[in-house]
């Protein structure tokens, strides 16, 4: 069993995420009836449904969103809301547990030193400024060119695995799914920088860019549906104003394939402190951001953290990407279906009370009833393109609270 020492009450943990998770040092930290005081940890998207029944009745589980199987955690769930490219800072100042770090990194190479692989992001920046890192050496994570690397020496401890590492599933896209790629394939050019949210939706929308030509890739997550457009020839990276010829990125999230290959495709793997930056991103004069919603309001407010009072998502990074590509850029793209399970999702107001990007970030919203432009729109006229791509069932509902605030 590794030895992480006297885990004292109020210790910080925090540990990779998705793919990167280090299970097998998460599992030994929280194993029932090791002796430790209760503990603050922090993780990000996990898929480690067994957190629900480990967690002590004192410990603190902290995250910047609802994702995964931190979902089930329900009230156990302590989210802060912040900006992604924040959080390098939250880790550096102490406002997010990083008295030890839990990290999956590939064997040493020749110089002693330890790839992060396909999972660098905050786990880059946070273990510049955590003190005790422990280390799942895994054979099978890829260690990639460039990506961020740590010395043997800087683990206080360390246990060797082989094991596959975790698959993303996706939710096979539907017609109205591919009907909202479709309005927002049709935003990108040729030879525009992409960053583009995961999940179905964005599956569907890279499916839909097959027929573009030198698109070029800088987000937080690179999916199967990026490796699958850089085979087609249709990501280059090859016009894209920095980084020219690679999709930048801070993590994989796909298939064993898109891992295995992660070390011969064109992609550089960082720091949420660079992908994130908005000195970086501000030199992506062609950048289009495609993020998606839980619900929009009629003056293009974006909740995408709540819904009937659980956190299912994030801020994330969609802000940062948003507001560089809307201010920047060149394109700031909201998406999301008209409907779900019965309620639009085109409000009169937010029911969730969240904004989780402003109205002025949002050049574009996109449901499958098609595009509504609002780049320099008054709010009148935002009202009305968005009610006409709202699920023509709640319109007249729409128009009628716009009509009854006006005369009140």
């Amino acid at each position: 069993m590794i030895d992480f020492g006297e885990l004292l009450g109020g210790t910080g943990v925090w540990w990779g995420q998705a793919a990167a998770e280090p299970r097998p040092l998460v599992d030994a930290l929280l194993e029932p009836g090791r002796k430790r005081g209760p503990l603050r940890l922090f993780t990000g998207l996990s898929w480690n449904d067994t957190l629900t029944s480990v967690l002590g009745d004192d410990d603190e589980m902290i995250s910047y969103g609802g994702l995964g199987a931190l979902r089930k955690l329900g009230d156990r769930l302590q989210v802060v809301p912040c900006h992604y490219g924040a959080m390098p800072r939250l880790f550096a100042e102490g406002h997010l547990p990083a008295d030890i770090g839990l990290i999956q990194v590939s064997p040493p190479d020749d110089d002693g030193r330890c790839s992060l692989g396909i999972g660098s992001d905050y786990m880059a920046d946070a273990a510049a400024v955590t003190p005790r890192l422990f280390a799942e050496i895994n054979k099978q994570m890829p260690a990639v060119p460039g990506a961020p690397s740590l010395p043997l020496e800087r683990f206080a401890g360390m246990v060797e695995t082989d094991r596959r590492l975790a698959n993303e599933t996706v939710r096979e896209p539907e017609d109205a799914d591919r009907r909202i790629a479709a309005g927002i394939a049709g935003l990108i050019d040729d030879g525009d920088t992409l960053q583009i949210g995961v999940g179905a939706i964005g599956a569907a929308v890279l499916e839909a860019l097959v027929g573009h030509r030198d698109l070029g890739v800088h987000t937080g997550m690179v999916t199967d549906g990026v490796m699958r457009l850089i085979d087609a020839g249709v990501i280059t990276n090859a016009a894209k104003p920095i980084d020219r010829g690679f999709c930048v990125a801070g993590t994989a999230l796909g298939s064993t394939e898109l891992y295995d290959r992660s070390t011969e495709l064109p992609f550089r793997f960082a720091a949420t402190s660079y992908t994130h930056a908005p000195q970086v991103l501000s030199q992506i004069s062609n950048l289009v951001a495609v993020n998606f919603a839980i619900e929009v309001d009629l003056t293009g407010q974006v909740g995408a953290e709540l819904s009937r009072g659980n956190y299912l998502g994030a801020v994330g990074g969609q802000v940062d990407f948003a507001r560089a590509a809307s201010y920047t850029g060149k394109r700031s793209v909201v998406a999301l279906r008209a409907a779900v399970r019965g309620r639009s999702s085109i409000k009169f107001v937010l029911e969730e009370g969240a904004v989780s990007t402003g109205r002025a970030d949002v050049d574009c919203v996109v449901t499958e009833y098609g595009v509504a432009h609002l780049r320099g729109q008054p709010l009148a006229e935002r009202r009305r393109r968005l009610i006409g791509v709202a699920a023509p069932e709640f319109r007249d509902d729409l128009a009628r609270k716009v009509a009854e605030a006006r005369n009140s």
